[in-house]
């Protein structure tokens, strides 16, 4: 018999070398519109461009929550600039499935700060959050396969190719391919023996 999955209550903001991640708020809105509602960071992504009022509907609902303790719940945490204070992202975590200790995880960032290894020091963090403290088994990353960025991502963050779905969605008016990349919890502690304080962040423009 598998052992009940603990909930997940990170203390906030959960800081990285250059990020805090911590609960989205009303405050946020404008900054999250100015990634949110653009339409090529929507592109590859389950959703249209954001509007203002459709921000503030999400940030009373799922958005709201602060913590993960049952399976079908998501936590969607914002990526801080701990020097300014701006939000330039945003990451979810999906707990998938209590039986098999699955979650899923997903990104969106603001281009303007693309290329400084900003998503993937907040991604390495949320992984943190999925195997330490929610103690998951795997986390999987669904992507559409002309999302290059997303998959180069996935790769700095150890998680493997595992499956390649040819014309598997109709998306946005169309058939597209998806990637599936996965890590376990085995593999990303042999990575990581000193756990979060230990990272490595890249600090290097295009990593």
């Amino acid at each position: 018999m598998i052992a009940a999955v603990p909930a997940l209550r990170p203390v906030y903001p959960v800081p990285t070398a250059r990020l805090l991640l911590r609960p989205l708020t009303a405050a946020d809105t404008g900054d999250l519109a100015a990634y949110r509602g653009l339409p090529e960071v929507c592109r590859y992504v389950p959703f249209e461009p954001m509007s203002p009022e459709v921000i503030t509907a999400r940030l009373a609902g799922d958005w709201s929550r602060t913590a993960l303790s049952a399976e079908g719940e998501s936590l969607t945490l914002g990526a801080e600039l701990a020097a300014t204070g701006q939000l330039i992202g945003d990451l979810t975590l999906f707990f998938t499935s209590a039986e098999h200790c699955g979650g899923e995880i997903g990104w969106v960032f603001h281009p303007g700060h693309g290329g400084r290894g900003y998503a993937t020091e907040a991604a390495h963090a949320m992984l943190h959050l999925a195997f330490g403290g929610l103690r998951l088994h795997r986390v999987v990353a669904r992507l559409d396969a002309r999302n290059d960025a997303s998959a180069r991502l996935a790769a700095r963050l150890g998680m493997r190719q595992e499956a390649y779905l040819v014309r598997n969605e109709w998306f946005k008016g169309e058939w597209t391919d998806e990637i599936d990349c996965a890590v376990l919890a085995g593999e990303w502690a042999a990575a990581h023996p000193a756990g979060l304080a230990g990272c490595r962040w890249p600090d290097a423009p295009g990593r």
